[in-house]
């Protein structure tokens, strides 16, 4: 059993990692300051509600417990208000981290799993992406999140602080037993958002482009459950701590999904009817967004076991359904 602090463990990835961790047998202290999270998710473990940027209380936390292991979920990661709002995002995902990873520094916790993004990868150079494709985010979320994984190469170099840096593509489902889900406010997310419209909670799901060059026209995206993201989260800490080693992976199913076969398997998931208002495409809209995940099979021995899009839908649907 290990002690873990998971920071930002009240929102729709950090809850779900907190109840897997519990479900593991691990000691969980959740930090979130509730500005996008939910004090009703975090069922399991003891939540404190408080700041990255708040050295006193880091120090107060650390000196009370010592934790193994430090998970991070906290960012912001909203594309469009990042690039209309870049100071909130610098503050919050870098300065606030690094406050986050000197008060580690200052109490010896030497193992640090980072929630990372495949927004750090900007435009896409081949269809599939692997851990070598160049970083050259194209907005502020990916640039910060890219400043943290460069902050967390020099933390190691100096201070002996080792890390696993996850770039996720897009994560997506929910808690398949329904205890959790995604709540994001505003939502912006593409399969919370069709089931809206299934649910009768929102007129119509826009399609953005219509002429890509993809099978039917629509972009094309890897969806990775919300609980294969956990899986390699506890596979990589287990990983941390057995090498010590840092290292980053990229998180993804390895297929894609149009934007239509995500709204015609909604419907047959839900049995309901989705309307659509197409839109022109949105700048910066890749045709396709794939990830390589085959260093993540190699290393940490893990693969997706939740592959079937109707499979991440219907757990979506769930959570749906039971929060009306």
């Amino acid at each position: 059993m290990l002690n873990i602090l998971v920071v930002g463990g009240a929102g729709y990835i950090g809850s779900h990692m907190v109840k897997y961790l519990a479900r593991a047998g691990h000691n969980v202290t959740t930090l979130d300051n509730l500005s996008t999270g939910h004090a009703d998710a975090v069922k399991y473990g003891r939540l404190i509600i408080g700041d990255m940027a708040d050295t006193a209380l880091l120090d107060e936390l650390f000196q009370a417990q010592p934790f193994d292991a430090v998970m991070h979920f906290a960012a912001f990661s909203l594309v469009g208000e990042s690039v209309r709002h870049p100071a909130k995002y610098y503050q919050n995902n870098v300065s606030h981290t690094l406050n986050l990873l000197d008060a580690m520094v200052r109490h010896h916790i030497r193992h640090f799993i980072f929630s990372s993004t495949a927004a750090t990868f900007g435009e896409p150079q081949c269809e599939r992406i692997d851990e070598s494709h160049p970083q050259n985010p194209i907005n502020p979320y990916g640039r910060s999140k890219l400043m943290v994984e460069q902050l967390l190469e020099d933390y190691d170099q100096a201070y002996g602080l080792k890390s696993v840096c996850l770039r996720y593509f897009n994560a997506a489902g929910a808690d398949p037993e329904g205890e959790l889900g995604e709540r994001h406010e505003p939502e912006t997310h593409l399969i919370p958002l069709v089931l809206q419209v299934a649910a009768g909670r929102r007129a119509a799901i826009q399609v953005f482009g219509t002429d890509y060059p993809t099978a039917d026209g629509s972009c094309v995206r890897d969806y990775i459950h919300v609980q294969d993201l956990c899986d390699a989260h506890l596979r990589a800490l287990a990983w941390l701590v057995r090498t010590n080693q840092s290292q980053r992976f990229n998180l993804g199913n390895g297929d894609g999904f149009s934007v239509r076969d995500v709204i015609k398997t909604a419907e047959a998931v839900t049995g309901q009817p989705i309307l659509i208002e197409y839109a022109p495409r949105r700048t910066g809209d890749p045709a396709r967004l794939i990830a390589d995940a085959r260093a993540a099979e190699q290393h940490l021995g893990w693969q997706p076991s939740h592959r079937a899009l109707e499979l991440i839908i219907a757990d979506a649907w769930q959570w749906v359904k039971s929060s009306t």
